[in-house]
């Protein structure tokens, strides 16, 4: 543990009791915060990670990896106030108010509300056999309808569809996977990444519809079917909708706190009101690698890192997000991971790893290395990405030749 001070702040209180939430509350009190903690959350089970849920909570159903149990946050001190939603924020008496009636006092403020999932025009996100993800609750549901001799429809081929697709298909569901765009994955991934991920689904017997525009949906309690404006129609037991996300951002926007795709925050995590900061995915941020370009991420590793970057700064610190953005998804024996932001590039060199494991780097006019791209079995990517994570944050114009060559080390080019 930290050295302990005193600190002016006696009251901080965090919205959003999710894994950003959840460990910005325990960094606080590694960093030795001896004020009042309270973290709320409309969920009543303890902070946990969601990468699990499109996976093993589906194939295995298994119990929610929590960020700490209850009683851990219990013998910190911190006040856990779970199945209560936050619904007023008043700045100027700097108190918020909960759905219980009560309200939680704070003299410095963290709101990690998350985001929501995106839902189809005219639907809700549970009606009938129609279901997004977002919660451990949502994932039980879904398993529930999975299973040998099940169907299910899944719209949207972005990250968590695909996921979704592949654990059913473990569970021995027949799936069909719908897209509205020319291919999957096609925010922030390469095609050339996008077509091997599709060639392993479709091996894997995933009925992949891309260009496939949805002209109406019907459903009975236990039946949805899908029409598309081809003509053509899809019957299924379950659909699930994976169209992205929408960040909580209501009860900031109702404070007055100013919003850009998410609640906008500086470089600190800090909003536009100085006791108040956010962090993980309702919030968008200048990003330090791309000249302050503002982006939010939608990202384990992000709402951990965030978490310890806001919890310093709530207690005094001036720490900076200098982390480079990063993304991954595990699907079937496959990891597909993407390090920086590819925007802008404009030549790409390809390193093949073996048969079956590639990288893809994304390089500026000038030759400065901007993002990269892998897809392998296992871990057989990790390593690379990771030392390519090093190069974009020291913003190298690494030799092209030395990418392409697999015989050539990327700590090299690291050290060069």
């Amino acid at each position: 543990m930290l050295g302990r001070q005193c600190f002016v702040t006696q009251q901080i209180a965090i919205v959003g009791a999710g894994e950003c939430g959840g460990r910005a509350a325990l960094s606080l009190c590694e960093r030795g915060f001896q004020g009042s903690i309270t973290l709320i959350g409309s969920e009543t089970l303890a902070p946990y990670e969601r990468p699990p849920l499109s996976k093993d909570a589906i194939v295995l159903a298994a119990e929610p990896k929590f960020v700490a149990e209850a009683e851990r946050f219990a013998s910190l001190g911190i006040d856990l106030r779970l199945g209560v939603t936050a619904i007023g924020l008043n700045r100027g008496d700097r108190r918020v108010s909960l759905s219980d009636g009560s309200f939680v006092a704070y003299d410095k403020l963290l709101l990690t509300t998350g985001a929501r999932p995106r839902t189809l025009s005219g639907l809700t996100s549970q009606d009938g056999p129609i279901r997004t993800l977002r919660s451990h609750a949502d994932a039980m549901a879904m398993r529930a309808c999975l299973g040998a001799g099940r169907r299910v429809a899944i719209i949207g081929g972005g990250f968590i569809g695909l996921e979704l697709a592949a654990s059913a298909r473990r569970l021995g569901t027949s799936v069909t996977l719908i897209e509205g765009l020319p291919r999957i994955l096609s925010r922030g991934v390469p095609s050339e990444i996008a077509e091997a991920v599709a060639s392993r689904h479709q091996a894997e017997g995933v009925d992949i519809l891309c260009n496939a525009r949805i002209a109406k949906v019907e459903h009975t309690d236990a039946v949805v079917r899908v029409f598309l404006e081809d003509g053509s129609a899809i019957e299924a037991d379950l659909l699930v909708v994976g169209i992205g996300s929408i960040p909580n951002t209501e009860m900031a926007a109702e404070a007055g706190l100013t919003i850009d795709n998410g609640i906008a925050v500086d470089m600190h995590l800090q909003t536009s009101d100085p006791e108040i900061y956010a962090a993980g995915d309702c919030c968008s941020f200048p990003t330090a690698h791309y000249d302050g370009r503002r982006i939010r991420l939608e990202s384990w590793r992000s709402a951990q890192e965030q978490a310890l970057l806001a919890a310093a700064n709530l207690m005094g610190a001036r720490d900076v997000v200098t982390a480079v953005p990063w993304f991954w998804s595990d699907q079937y024996d496959m990891t597909l991971q993407v390090a920086g932001l590819a925007e802008g590039a404009v030549t790409t060199v390809r390193r093949d790893l073996s048969m079956d494991a590639f990288i893809l780097f994304h390089l500026a006019g000038d030759g400065r290395l901007l993002a990269a791209s892998g897809i392998g079995p296992g871990n057989t990517i990790a390593r690379d990405i990771r030392l390519a994570e090093m190069l974009i944050a020291a913003r190298r114009h690494p030799d092209p030749a030395a990418l392409a060559a697999p015989e050539i080390k990327l700590k090299q080019l690291l050290a060069a």
